[in-house]
């Protein structure tokens, strides 16, 4: 008997980050807090799975989302500052 494949994604949505991109926690007194990613005209809202009540499972989401966010910010710094011209812009 094999095991259980695991799923993959059906579809990819990228999207870019450039100037004007955000990211902002909101918190509120009454529910579960809200990480907004903006990027342009298009945001993403994190939230848990019900607005008044966090889980187990929303607790380590939030926890894999903060160190995997923490992985990709050492990846992007390294990349910037290993550039030749130690600027951090490739060509210039």
């Amino acid at each position: 008997m094999m095991g259980r494949r695991k799923a993959r994604p059906v579809s990819t949505i990228a999207l870019k980050v450039g100037q004007g991109a955000d990211v902002r926690n909101h918190l509120y007194p009454q529910r579960s807090p809200v990480l907004g990613l903006v990027f342009g005209g298009t945001q993403v809202l994190v939230t848990t799975s019900a607005n008044d009540h966090v889980t187990l499972d929303d607790v380590e989401f939030a926890r894999t989302l903060a160190r995997e966010a923490a992985m990709f910010a050492g990846a992007v710094e390294r990349m910037f500052h290993g550039l030749p011209n130690g600027l951090g812009v490739a060509g210039r």
